[in-house]
């Protein structure tokens, strides 16, 4: 299926791009979530029409994301969880955990944001983390885990 790109898609393609993806991604993923359009004659004519304002809502989202993530910079965050006395945690750190953490930090973080290449953490100490903020935007922040005595 041949869509537009609303929005900037990460390994896809910039907004306005017409790609080609499996039906099962568009009608799942990219038009539920207002990312795409099918790529019909009326549908890019449209597209051109409102190409401008587009570009300036992506332009605000970046700069908007930008700013978050100078704050979010070097960032470290600290989580408490029950710990065995070798160090390792009886449950684990995940990014739900983590972006709640930011939350309480001041800083609102979707938990989709929290990027854990090695899954979740799983022992005290300190942990890079990355998140997020935007395809562009993607800023390191420390997350010590310290474990709690029973």
């Amino acid at each position: 299926m041949q869509v537009i790109l609303l929005d900037k898609v990460a390994n896809l393609g910039n907004l306005g791009d017409i790609v080609k993806v499996k039906d099962g991604f568009a009608r799942n993923f990219l038009i539920p979530t207002k990312r795409a359009r099918r790529a019909t004659e009326a549908a890019i004519q449209e597209f051109q029409a409102r190409r401008a304002e587009l570009e300036k809502v992506a332009a605000e989202k970046l700069a908007a994301a930008q700013a978050a993530g100078e704050k979010l910079a070097g960032l470290t965050v600290t989580i408490s969880q029950k710990a065995g006395v070798d160090g390792r945690l009886f449950g684990s750190v995940t990014n739900h955990d983590i972006a709640e953490a930011l939350g309480k930090s001041g800083f609102q973080v979707a938990k989709a944001q929290v990027r854990l290449p090695n899954g979740p953490l799983k022992a005290v100490g300190e942990f890079p983390v990355n998140v997020a903020a935007h395809t562009d935007v993607v800023v390191e922040i420390t997350v010590k885990v310290v474990g709690e005595a029973d």
